[in-house]
């Protein structure tokens, strides 16, 4: 078992998976998650990670070569149940036959615990779950919110060594998605569990993550920081499926590059026409006059807590600007844009 408080790191190494009808769900895979911290495999739907959260999990063998360990231990061969850990689903998978209180002791009378200690274990649950008025509720009384936090008090009454959580929040509406996320990133992190969280979704993923790893097509294609991912992404996958880029084509010549709005300074080698990206927080909006970039508002959003502007005339394709000032903008309105040089990304590939 790993050190309290540590967590138990998890090793992937040459882990893929192959179905019996021939289909590669996840390419081979050799990935390092530390103990205590929390892993978001984050991609669209298909590209494999629920299939890699499962051989984590011991629900699927990987393919021949690969495996598992926890810590040291080689649990290639170990069932789930014998694995130790914890798994939250989409659906929950509660005992309907059963109310709050039988749920959560469910896991605990499996593991052999003692009248006394299950009792004392599921109080410690409600309590951290705040559903103790809910305890000899049926779970076909409960809300979605209210069921979720159930099926979090079952998987972490055994006190297991990884916590496993497969879109645990898609299923419910959008104001309620963001306080969850809010409550489980603090819980997880209270905890000192190691996590791994599979999601599709953007803003789930940087908010839960303390690192990330996109996948796609069945492969791990970027592994990093929220901050990582979002700035520096490893290639125009990444770049597009996470949040806003804006991408566009210009010409390198005498220090800057050159845009049909403007120029901005480049002080890298070369010449001639290149593609850069940037985020659209990343231009800032100025006043027109001696301004480094010049467009025409297209189109604009107020989204609440900041304004989406479309904007023309500064690139060979249309920009996306958001910005946080208390100010209207109107269609065919001329803005000057600055965008410091140290934003702006050029991939290598």
């Amino acid at each position: 078992m790993s050190a309290p408080g540590r967590g138990t790191a998890i090793r992937l190494v040459d882990c893929a998976k192959t179905f019996p009808n021939g289909t590669r769900a996840v390419e081979r895979t050799t990935l390092e998650m530390k103990g205590g911290g929390t892993i978001v495999f984050l991609g669209p739907s298909g590209c494999g990670k629920t299939t890699l959260l499962r051989v984590i999990a011991g629900l699927e063998a990987p393919d021949a070569g690969g495996r598992v360990f926890f810590d040291d231990e080689d649990v290639t061969e170990l069932p789930i149940e014998r694995r130790n850990v914890g798994m939250v689903f989409q659906s929950y998978a509660l005992f309907p036959n059963m109310n709050v209180e039988e749920n959560i002791a469910y896991g605990l009378t499996v593991h052999g615990a003692t009248p006394q200690g299950r009792a004392r274990r599921v109080d410690e649950m409600l309590e951290m779950m705040q559903i103790g008025e809910l305890r000899e509720r049926r779970v076909t009384e409960l809300s979605g919110g209210q069921r979720q936090r159930v099926a979090l008090a079952r998987a972490i009454a055994v006190q297991p060594r990884v916590l496993l959580l497969d879109e645990p929040l898609t299923a419910l509406d959008a104001l309620l998605r963001e306080r969850l996320r809010i409550e489980i990133d603090v819980l997880l992190h209270s905890l000192g569990i190691t996590a791994a969280y599979v999601t599709h979704d953007q803003g789930e993923a940087m908010a839960i993550g303390d690192r990330i790893a996109v996948m796609n097509r069945g492969a791990v294609v970027q592994v990093g920081s929220p901050r990582e991912i979002y700035y520096k992404p490893a290639s125009s996958f990444v770049a597009d499926f996470i949040g806003t880029m804006n991408r566009v084509g210009g010409t390198l010549r005498d220090g800057a590059l050159e845009l049909p709005g403007g120029r901005i300074p480049w002080a890298q080698a070369g010449s001639g026409a290149m593609q850069v990206l940037f985020r659209p927080n990343d231009a800032r909006i100025v006043p027109a006059a001696g301004a480094q970039l010049r467009g025409v508002v297209a189109q604009q959003f107020f989204l609440g807590d900041r304004t989406r502007l479309h904007v023309s005339g500064v690139a060979d394709r249309m920009v996306v600007v958001e910005t946080t000032e208390h100010r209207e903008f109107h269609t065919g309105e001329t803005i000057g844009l600055r965008i410091e040089p140290g934003a702006l990304l050029r991939l290598r590939e």
